[in-house]
């Protein structure tokens, strides 16, 4: 078994070609322009790591990482249209530098690549995983919608948050594991236990993500901090802090809300220290983190094979604060 780095380091070597035609350039030229910006490339390889867990990487694995990856930053392209955001990864987005209608085109002719890589598949578990690949992409959408349904009520409880979480970020990760595990001729089990690791992992890379934003050291977490608190976004702090607050820290956490104070930011860390939601983040990042890790114990293979994947594990979340 090989760590993640190894095997990022092969699959970076691999993906890095043109996956467009040269015409027309000015749909092509903005797909290429942003898979340049790179980014961990997390999601393909564990895609690898997935098959490696229960045989060698077979041919047809690089070629669903390489649908995994063009279908994720297909998503990001989407996604930051509709956040209206300025920058990925520290540079322009698609959406900026083109304009809205190319970047919408762009993203849509990366997802038919995505597919067209999935098209090279010879295994005979190919339709598998194009019932896999599909079920998780409408999972994706339905999470970004949620996401923005969310923004517009006051009475997003965690259960429906962690369902939406789980749709938004975790299913890509769960199913990236799950197909490399098809590939390499994993059981049923064995498939929805490395899918369920998967799973859990990405809701504490969440509830880690969510933690740094509030707590986290600016210069190491590589944003400012508060920035949810500022937009009013919905996180797993938030919604505990609603959930938990006495009835007159829940009303100043609502005027707070509707505020554009400058002192907003701190104001609401207050609220959550004094309703204890730090610990509490750091107790919920502690049990989804272990629930993943029991689903990883339980897989029948040598213990010895699992390694590079509780490596990856901690490093996704390790602490940065």
């Amino acid at each position: 078994m090989q760590s993640f780095e190894a095997l990022s380091k092969q699959f970076n070597e691999k993906f890095n070609i043109e996956h467009f035609p040269a015409e027309p350039a000015s749909l092509y030229q903005p797909n290429s322009y942003f898979l340049q910006l790179g980014g961990k490339r997390v999601r393909p390889v564990m895609c690898l790591m997935g098959n490696e867990l229960f045989d060698d990487i077979t041919a047809d694995a690089w070629n669903v990482a390489a649908a995994i990856e063009l279908f994720h930053n297909f998503t990001l392209i989407h996604d930051d249209i509709m956040d209206k955001a300025p920058l990925r990864r520290g540079m322009q987005t698609v959406h900026e530098k083109f304009g809205d209608s190319t970047a919408l085109l762009a993203g849509d002719v990366m997802l038919v690549v995505a597919y067209e890589y999935l098209n090279k598949i010879s295994s005979a578990q190919l339709r598998k995983i194009l019932q896999l690949f599909n079920r998780t992409a409408k999972e994706v959408c339905e999470g970004q919608q949620l996401d923005m349904d969310f923004e517009k009520r006051e009475d997003v409880d965690f259960a429906s948050y962690e369902n939406m979480i789980s749709l938004k970020t975790s299913v890509l990760l769960a199913a990236s594991l799950q197909l490399g595990a098809i590939l390499g001729g994993a059981l049923e089990r064995n498939q929805q236990l490395i899918y369920e690791f998967g799973r859990k992992l990405g809701l504490a890379f969440q509830v880690q993500d969510d933690y740094l934003d509030a707590f986290g050291d600016a210069a190491k977490f590589g944003k400012q901090i508060g920035g949810d608190i500022r937009s009013n976004k919905k996180t797993f702090l938030l919604i505990h802090a609603m959930e938990t607050a006495s009835a007159s820290q829940k009303k100043k956490l609502e005027e707070l809300l509707q505020s554009n104070a400058s002192s907003k930011v701190d104001e609401v860390l207050t609220i959550f220290r004094d309703s204890k939601v730090d610990e509490w983040a750091e107790e919920l990042k502690e049990k989804y983190l272990a629930e993943a890790l029991k689903h990883l114990d339980d897989i029948a293979v040598l213990s010895k094979r699992k390694e590079p994947l509780k490596e990856l594990a901690s490093f996704l979340i390790q602490r940065q604060h």
